[in-house]
């Protein structure tokens, strides 16, 4: 299988909760998120259904109030 790798930028305290749970594979639990998250999306592309919709868009502005902060912004013009 290949993989691209990617950078992922985490709060100092969020980094050190992590590594006092050492036992989880924290790549894979990425991993398996996006991938969850790319499923759920090519389901709604292929049968979207009103309810759906509205919960991934209630999600998404949850995701994106937590990850929009003045560190990433300059990555918005990249």
């Amino acid at each position: 299988m290949d993989m691209t790798h990617i950078t992922l930028s985490i709060e100092d305290s969020t980094y050190r909760k992590m590594k006092q749970h050492s036992e989880i594979k924290w790549s894979e639990f990425v991993r398996n998120a996006v991938r969850r998250r790319v499923e759920e999306l090519e389901m709604l592309e292929k049968e979207p259904r009103q309810e759906s919709i509205s919960t991934m868009l209630a999600s998404e502005h949850v995701l994106r109030k937590d990850w929009d902060n003045e560190a990433d912004e300059r990555w918005n013009h990249v």
